[in-house]
Formats: C-alpha cells, sequence, structure tokens
C-alpha cells in the first residue's frame, strides 16, 4: 500500500468517521484514481473496524507544520 498526498487528498471530504466499505463506495462514487481504490481494499476487511480520519489509514499523514517551519528564535 502506498500513499501519496495526491491520494489522501481525496479523501479529505469522505464522510469520516467511516468503515472499509464506506469509504470504497465513496472513492468509487467520486471517480478516484484507482490507485487509492485499491489502497482501502487492501485494509482489513471488517466492519468493526472504523477509521476516524486520513490518519488512521496513514500514519504518517503530513501536516500543515510538516509542510511550515516557523521557529520563533530565527526571526528574534
Amino acid at each position: 500500500m502506498i500513499w501519496t498526498v495526491e491520494l489522501a487528498s481525496y479523501l479529505i471530504d469522505a464522510p469520516w468517521p467511516a468503515t472499509r466499505n464506506e469509504l470504497i463506495e465513496y472513492v468509487d462514487r467520486i471517480g478516484a484514481p484507482l490507485e487509492l481504490l485499491e489502497n482501502l481494499k487492501e485494509l482489513e476487511d471488517t466492519d468493526e473496524i472504523i477509521y476516524e480520519g486520513i490518519e488512521d489509514l496513514w500514519p504518517d499523514y503530513p501536516t500543515d507544520e510538516d509542510f511550515f517551519y516557523f521557529d520563533d528564535d530565527e526571526y528574534s
């Protein structure tokens, strides 16, 4: 399973919290790339697991803090 920021961006408006099957239906409905659908199909097939957000699927999901580094001491 390979995640990219581009693939993850399709899940920003997903109906969180969601099960694997709900995410697959959502991705199929919006016409997201096949790679994203394949990533979701690789998840454990159970309706007992509820994903609260993209971080549950991709623990290393980059946040704004990863892209914007501001050290206040540097500019003082």
